[in-house]
């Protein structure tokens, strides 16, 4: 399965992927919660445990993305780690998620094209006023054949979020795909005797 990998300004974004303990925690609660309200439903109602449920995510979270193995990073907002998250994941290009993305609402359609440096032409999305109050959200996703490459950003609040799309649209240029490869996996591999 391959692995996602970017190198994004250390200076804007703080990695919760590799973050353990204490160090990191309030940065992964702010995550989850970010990432949780973005996924309710429009029709959901309040949650009053959506605090609780965050903080125990944060402690279990950490041990779930190194069994992803690189296949989700996920960033927060260094200067304001309650404002925006960023989840990158590559994901099998199955026949169910194929007609998943074919059957989204048709509000998800008024996608335009968007250059990765490292994945090429993809998709971007974005969503400033989503319906049922949700909180804003922009989408990037690449089709490359066997996978598709997916970058979701949330941003809490509507009237910032034209002001940090440029920084999510960075990021999302900066994310590229490794894949570990076996001499003798694949008849397209040459190699070359080191003479």
């Amino acid at each position: 399965m391959p692995r996602l990998h970017a190198e994004p300004d250390r200076s804007k974004w703080v990695p919760v992927t590799d973050s353990l303990g204490f160090r990191g925690r309030r940065h992964r609660k702010a995550a989850i919660g970010m990432l949780l309200s973005q996924a309710k439903g429009p029709d959901a109602a309040p949650s009053s445990g959506r605090g609780f449920a965050a903080w125990a995510l944060s402690q279990a979270v950490p041990l779930l993305m190194r069994k992803a193995a690189g296949r989700v990073l996920v960033w927060v907002w260094k200067a304001e780690p309650d404002l925006l998250t960023v989840m990158a994941q590559v994901q099998a290009a199955t026949p169910e998620l194929r007609i998943a993305r074919a059957s989204m609402p048709i509000e998800y359609n008024d996608s335009e094209e968007f250059r990765g440096t490292y994945l090429g032409v993809g998709e971007k999305l974005a969503m400033p006023l989503p319906p049922g109050g949700r909180p804003p959200f922009a989408t990037y996703t690449w089709d490359l054949g066997s996978h598709f490459v997916s970058v979701t950003a949330v941003c809490s609040d509507r009237e910032r979020f034209g002001t940090v799309i440029g920084a999510v649209d960075a990021l999302a240029r900066s994310i590229r795909v490794i894949d570990d490869l076996t001499v003798g996996e694949s008849a397209t591999v040459l190699r070359i005797d080191p003479a």
